[in-house]
C-alpha cells in the first residue's frame, strides 16, 4: 500500500530536480485538483502519489512499496 509522499521526495526518486518536478506536476494540474490536491501541496495523497509514479515512470524501492 503506498502512503502519503512529499513532491520532493518523489522528484528525488525521479531523479529530477525539484524545479522540473513542478513544471511535471503542472502538466496534470486538472487531475490532481480533481483529486483535491491543491497546486501547492507539500504532501500528496496516496492515490496522487500513485498516479504521478505511474505517469512518471518511477521505480519505488522495496521497502516503499
Amino acid at each position: 500500500m503506498l502512503k502519503a509522499m512529499y513532491k520532493s521526495e518523489l522528484a528525488r526518486l525521479a531523479g529530477v530536480s525539484a524545479n522540473t518536478f513542478r513544471r511535471y506536476l503542472n502538466t496534470r494540474r486538472e487531475v490532481l485538483s480533481g483529486m483535491g490536491v491543491p497546486p501547492r501541496a507539500k504532501m500528496l495523497p496516496p492515490k496522487a502519489v500513485k498516479f504521478i509514479i505511474d505517469d512518471y515512470c518511477i521505480e519505488l524501492p522495496e521497502k516503499m512499496q
